[in-house]
């Protein structure tokens, strides 16, 4: 194939189809769009080819129909995790506070605000590479360990915890696409033994956060919404529910923090 059959865009969505690219025709748009001109053009596709993730190469990613920014190394936010903010915002048509953990590139916080504009957003975030990232997105952040990152006058106030923690357990890393573990950060990725480590945290920093009323939101799959449950429970949540995707498939776990008395 000449080099100019190459960069025309039949000829990107043919090398991205033969590449293993799902949506090639999206790609190859995305790729023309970001394009300086054709060396560049051809820069990018060989990137992408070569497993890349195409966020990393152009820059961004469109998530709840936001432009979100992701540097190269900061985990590429999913198309599956935007249920879960719709759903998020929903909770918060009339204000109030969330917070958003292990915000990554920030995604959650900008869909979440952009849904939800009177609501405060905040994002926690411990890998320096990704908290930068958050705040070229604007995003209010607290950087520092999961549960030791919000200030102590966050306590009892916080409307909604929301969260796409690391939960795959560590011994599934190594079923995860080839693409994902060559360049995508593994601690965005691993939960730990069972996966649950990170969830758990969560519970515990959600428990300490939430007002009375306020809702616990986090992505999760398999089937860690037993394994999490108990400890919902003993840590004085209720409406304890498991959301499925149109597939069946576990994608999240939502529960309310029990008023004090």
């Amino acid at each position: 194939m000449a080099r100019s059959d190459r960069l025309t865009r039949t000829g990107l969505i043919r090398q991205l189809r033969e590449a293993g690219c799902v949506a090639a025709e999206e790609e190859a748009d995305e790729l023309l769009g970001a394009a300086a001109g054709p060396e560049h053009l051809a820069s990018m596709l060989a990137r992408r080819v070569e497993g890349e993730p195409l966020a990393w190469i152009v820059g961004s990613v469109l998530f709840c129909g936001v432009r979100v920014l992701v540097h190269p190394g900061v985990y590429v936010p999913r198309w599956q995790s935007e249920p879960l903010v719709r759903r998020g915002a929903s909770l918060l048509e009339d204000g109030g506070r969330a917070v958003d953990l292990c915000t990554g590139s920030g995604a959650l916080v900008l869909g979440l605000r952009a849904l939800a504009p009177l609501a405060r957003v905040v994002g926690t975030e411990i890998d320096a590479a990704a908290a930068a990232c958050a705040r070229a997105n604007g995003v209010e952040l607290y950087e520092g360990e999961l549960d030791a990152a919000l200030p102590r006058s966050f306590e009892g106030t916080v409307d909604l915890v929301i969260g796409v923690v690391p939960y795959v357990p560590r011994a599934e890393l190594q079923y995860l696409p080839r693409d994902v573990l060559r360049y995508e950060p593994t601690m965005a990725l691993d939960g730990g033994l069972d996966g649950s480590e990170f969830l758990h945290r969560a519970v515990g920093l959600a428990t300490w956060a939430l007002r009375g009323g306020g809702v616990l939101l986090l992505e999760l799959g398999g089937t860690e919404d037993e394994v999490i449950r108990p400890a919902l429970v003993a840590a004085g949540f209720e409406a304890v529910e498991s959301i499925l995707d149109e597939e069946g498939d576990l994608r999240a776990i939502e529960a309310v923090r029990v008023a004090s008395k």
